[in-house]
């Protein structure tokens, strides 16, 4: 987990800066919230990366295994930081992702969205009873999605120990759903 000193020279507030806004898209009234721009600078990427690892090795040393087994990410971002964490804490990667996108034995639950409803499903063999579970996925809104995510693990047997988010949008209170410890890295009102 040591930084590297290129990533020391970043901190989270460099990192926050390279978010890009852009007013409406993907429709009018929307401020999307561009996290790329930070993949485009190494430096940048692996200093978000190793505050993302501290603050789950944080969360696990507080656990009775002090040991996180898997890391799920939703899809699709997701899918960028999980398995790069769950490398970085030794545990397995985990995706779960919008219906008929996995093969195998599944597992799915379905959840309202602002215009209408979606199901997301996991592997029904990926996550073993009693394991501690980090959900991480680049952006908190309404909470949706990471409320079934929760929802799916708790139908596994398994315990969600950490929401880890890139950023939040805290005037949309997704937080206010979810039952599991939050963390975001960059917070926007």
């Amino acid at each position: 987990m040591s930084e590297s000193n290129n990533s020391q020279e970043f901190t989270i507030e460099k990192v926050k800066a390279l978010v890009a806004d852009y007013q409406d898209f993907p429709k009018e009234g929307i401020l999307f919230r561009d996290i790329f721009p930070i993949f485009l600078n190494p430096q940048a990427l692996d200093c978000l990366l190793n505050h993302m690892v501290k603050v789950s090795v944080e969360f696990a040393s507080k656990l009775a295994e002090k040991k996180i087994h898997a890391v799920v990410g939703l899809d699709a971002r997701g899918f960028l930081f999980g398995p790069t964490l769950a490398l970085k804490l030794n545990a397995k990667f985990v995706p779960i992702r919008k219906s008929g996108k996995l093969p195998g034995t599944l597992v799915n639950t379905t959840y309202e969205k602002e215009y209408g409803a979606d199901t997301v499903e996991i592997q029904s063999n990926s996550i073993l009873n009693g394991e501690n579970v980090l959900i991480v996925d680049d952006l908190l809104a309404t909470g949706g999605t990471c409320r079934a995510a929760e929802e799916l693990i708790a139908k596994l047997g398994a315990n969600v120990v950490l929401n880890l988010f890139v950023i939040e949008l805290s005037g949309l209170s997704g937080r206010s759903i979810l039952k599991s410890p939050i963390h975001s890295v960059i917070e926007y009102e």
